[in-house]
């Protein structure tokens, strides 16, 4: 075992978060395209997330947000993005960074990320133990290659490569 001190976990998140600005970035300025949609969950506990006091009561802790047809006014941001979506035939416009981000998922293409909240990892900043691994994916299917990273506060981060996994 090795002591992590470049703090991987943390680049890993950033880079992946990248890739929900990214497809976020798309969808402003293209729209959606065939029959992508993308469901976005995030942490309503974050301080600098501003949603309508009602969906904060209803979702006291998590929402999930579904990006298809009823959508306006996406403006994305190196920080964060701010949509209006339709609650009860009531546009409600929604402010989200990208650090409450903790899901993101476009089931038209089975692709699916999970994060931690950031915080979670500031928290624990100390050198991550891990153990060295060599993954190669020989059929070279790309969507085969996602990796989900998992908050235990027990323990440490475990990433879990059940697709590589040989039975």
């Amino acid at each position: 075992m090795s002591t992590d001190l470049l703090r991987y976990d943390q680049m890993v998140e950033n880079a992946l978060k990248g890739v929900v600005r990214a497809a976020l970035d798309q969808i402003a300025e293209h729209g959606l395209p065939d029959d992508h949609h993308l469901y976005l969950t995030f942490d309503t506990t974050h301080p600098e997330v501003k949603i309508p006091n009602s969906l904060k009561q209803k979702y006291p802790n998590e929402m999930t947000i579904v990006l298809q047809y009823q959508f306006w006014d996406l403006d994305v941001s190196d920080e964060g993005f701010a949509v209006s979506l339709s609650f009860n035939d009531v546009h409600q416009r929604m402010q989200i960074p990208f650090s409450a981000v903790t899901g993101l998922a476009d089931p038209s293409v089975n692709f699916a990320l999970q994060f931690q909240v950031l915080e979670d990892l500031a928290e624990n900043d100390t050198p991550v133990e891990s153990d060295t691994a060599l993954i190669t994916d020989s059929n070279g299917n790309e969507k085969e290659a996602v990796a989900t990273i998992k908050s235990n506060h027990q323990s440490n981060n475990v990433v879990t490569l059940d697709t590589f996994r040989k039975d």
